[in-house]
């Protein structure tokens, strides 16, 4: 079943010299029980897109799309007030820095409850706040957390941020999400706790059959644990696909060029040899190229990179591009 189904997001903002396009054109879609990687370098759009499916984006962007459905609804002709109560039955989200999410004048214990539904509770309503401590309880077992007496009773500031990265996982399965989005899930956490977090985003979705749209810039995680990939440059979407068949045979020259700068992935490369690496750097928003905005760090642009490319489809993999690396015409 079809749960996300976005057709040209096109996220802008509003500023003092103009309106600036931070997402241009961006399709993007989650079945039950799928995870998806959203993958790309910093200032990429990817948390834009987040935010605008949970509807937090403040007056100051604007949000248009052909299609923006959820389980068949148009979420951008809902209210503001029917909007939440779809996103807050459906689905839920991890923030970045989890510590500057939760409430620093509450301790963890009351932020827990607070997220538990009052229709997950079961019995006499006079018994309902010894159920809930209980599920509080029960939920930071599920993610990991064994000590929970010390943590429900701390402030975010005493407990580090691997710890509040679980808080903050087990205040969104809370209300059994149908969806799950991860926004960078590990940032600053040390790498086994990055391990730890990701094989628990995996068992929700195997064991609840919970769709996870993972947020990241690390390539080699996100392709460990997703089934679909999507791939982001600059705001525009250049590839999307199952995860296996876009690390075998991409076909967008960013997506091959993160593929050869992760050191997993080039198993022959020789000791103290270079990563590749695409010339120059991701461009400010205010002086997007025209057209491919990969264009002027491509190393296949010709003239024709002047004009945006439309998404094209071989079988399910798509990609946006006017010289894909595997086709006639690539060099």
């Amino acid at each position: 079943m079809l749960l996300l189904d976005i057709k040209n997001l096109t996220i802008e903002l509003e500023t003092a010299d103009g309106r600036v396009r931070a997402v241009d054109r961006v399709s993007l879609s989650l079945r039950e029980g799928e995870t998806r990687g959203l993958v790309g370098e910093s200032g990429s759009g990817k948390s834009l897109i987040a935010k605008a499916i949970v509807g937090v984006l403040n007056q100051r962007w604007r949000v248009t799309a052909d299609r923006f459905h959820w389980l068949g609804q148009d979420l951008l002709r809902l209210s503001p007030e029917q909007r939440r109560q779809v996103i807050g039955r459906d689905i839920a989200m991890i923030y970045q820095e989890p510590s500057r999410s939760l409430d620093p004048t509450a301790i963890i214990g009351e932020q827990l409850e607070e997220a538990i539904p009052n229709h997950l509770l079961t019995g006499p309503w006079w018994r309902r706040h010894s159920y809930r401590q209980k599920k509080a309880i029960g939920l930071l077992h599920k993610v990991g957390v064994r000590d929970h007496q010390r943590v429900m009773q701390s402030y975010p500031y005493q407990l580090s941020e691997g710890i509040c990265q679980k808080v903050m996982i087990a205040m969104a399965i809370a209300k059994n999400p149908k969806l799950l989005i991860a926004d960078e899930p590990t940032t600053a956490l040390e790498s086994t706790t990055q391990a730890q977090l990701f094989r628990l985003l995996a068992s929700f979705n195997q064991l609840k059959g919970m769709a996870v749209l993972l947020i990241s810039h690390e390539l080699e995680s996100v392709a460990r644990y997703t089934q679909k990939l999507s791939v982001l440059y600059c705001g525009q979407l250049v590839e999307a696909g199952e995860t296996s068949q876009l690390l075998q045979s991409p076909l967008h020259p960013y997506t091959d060029a993160l593929i050869k700068s992760v050191p997993e992935f080039q198993p022959d490369l020789a000791a103290k040899t270079p990563l590749y690496a695409l010339p120059g750097s991701i461009p400010t928003l205010q002086h997007v190229p025209i057209g491919c905005r990969l264009g002027p760090r491509c190393p296949n642009a010709r003239k024709e990179c002047v004009k945006t490319p439309t998404l094209e489809r071989q079988q399910n993999h798509y990609f946006s591009c006017h010289f894909p690396l595997t086709t006639k015409g690539s060099t």
